[in-house]
């Protein structure tokens, strides 16, 4: 099946076509990690994108259901160098047609997903890097060159469209995990003393698992909620989950995080760390092509030490837009020294611009969650004293 890549500045490339045929179109970025292709394309943060893939050999290990991060695929497309045809993994998913591991492939197809292979990868990322992110065009199957060259020009930018509203949870529920993946908690931990609100802009699933791990039980809401119905379920603390898209469109999140700023304990993550920077005055900024990929330094400012990070943005929050009478930058990135951490200086309120639930280091950054239970812990024997 041929295939097309089109960029809006008039680069084009032409390869090999996997996973469904059709016409996706979406912002191009890429992603430099060397694993995890099931859960980039699975994390509701990549939805309005097309995901180039810098390691050269994906699908070598097939696909499972345990490694999803939501409930199907939000990346529009993959663009890969080379798709594996012969997976070869025990815990590979097998297909019931064919009896063997579900490759890449077959698993966009299975969700009408297109994909391009057989490009030269390295090329296209030079030219994000150097030029910035580039809006597209992929077509899988019959093209006319001109036609998708001409209509790449008039892709809407991902600052145009509000992507949380496509991604986030229709309604409030109360987030569960099966009896297999909560085996490994101590029966101490699964007493679900603390109720913690998810605010849900897209959230990743390992999130949520992290936060039954710690032995809460997860409130989700979806986005458009409120402070008020988020505090009606009297929560022990809030947290602003990850999400794709442009955070200055989102004023309805920005203004549900102000009413809940010193009446619970707050930690976001990605988008909710740029909301949560927006809601405390700050402003935030398209990054050139954004911070993709599991290897990312990032240094804690208040001990000096250096994370592994896992990172997926577009937008970072603007250091000089931040009040640093009442807000504290406490991490950067090393690679660019934006903004990777914050806190409020007399609130219970932190975030960071990575995500501690990935495991890149892989236990560098699971402090935070505990830093989160401990400003819940704390918050809650304070209220009982006054």
């Amino acid at each position: 099946m041929q295939a097309v890549l089109a960029l809006e500045d008039g680069n084009y490339f032409e390869g090999e076509g996997f996973g469904a045929e059709g016409r996706r179109e979406g912002e191009v970025c890429f992603n430099t990690s060397m694993t995890g292709y099931q859960e980039i394309l699975t994390d509701p943060s990549y939805a309005g994108q097309i995901v180039t893939l810098t390691y050269p050999e994906i699908g070598n290990y097939g696909v499972n259901l345990e490694d999803v991060e939501s409930t199907r695929i939000q990346a529009s497309g993959l663009i890969v160098k080379n798709v594996c045809p012969y997976p070869s993994n025990y815990r590979s998913e097998d297909s019931k047609e064919t009896k063997t591991p579900v490759t890449v492939s077959e698993y966009l197809q299975r969700q009408g997903i297109p994909g391009i292979q057989g490009i030269d990868t390295r090329r296209l990322v030079r030219i994000l890097r150097e030029t910035g992110a580039k809006n597209g065009v992929l077509v899988t199957g019959k093209y006319d060159l001109e036609e998708v060259l001409e209509s790449a020009k008039r892709v809407r930018s991902i600052s145009d469209t509000d992507y949380v509203l496509k991604t986030t949870s229709p309604k409030q529920d109360q987030w569960t995990t099966g009896e297999n993946e909560l085996a490994f908690v101590p029966p101490a931990a699964r007493t679900e003393h603390w109720v913690i609100a998810t605010i849900d802009y897209g959230v990743k699933h390992n999130i949520l698992r992290k936060l039954r791990d710690l032995g809460a039980r997860v409130e989700r809401f979806p986005a458009t909620a409120t402070a008020e119905e988020i505090l009606s379920v009297k929560p022990d603390g809030v947290l602003l989950s990850n999400g794709p898209g442009d955070p200055a469109m989102l004023d309805y999140a920005v203004n549900t995080i102000k009413g809940l700023i010193g009446k619970q304990p707050i930690f976001g993550i990605c988008l909710g760390h740029q909301l949560l920077a927006r809601a405390l005055g700050g402003k935030t900024f398209k990054l050139k092509f954004g911070h993709r990929g599991a290897n990312h330094p990032v240094q804690d400012l208040r001990t000096s030490k250096v994370e592994i990070t896992s990172q997926n943005h577009g937008f970072a929050v603007d250091p000089k837009s931040l009040n640093l009478d009442e807000v504290e930058v406490t991490h950067v990135n090393l690679n660019d020294n934006t903004v990777a951490g914050l806190r409020h200086k007399t609130l219970p309120a932190f975030s960071v611009q990575y995500h501690p639930e990935a495991s890149p280091g892989p236990r560098d950054s699971h402090y935070l969650f505990e830093e989160f239970l401990k400003s819940v812990q704390e918050f809650a024997a304070h209220a009982k004293t006054h």
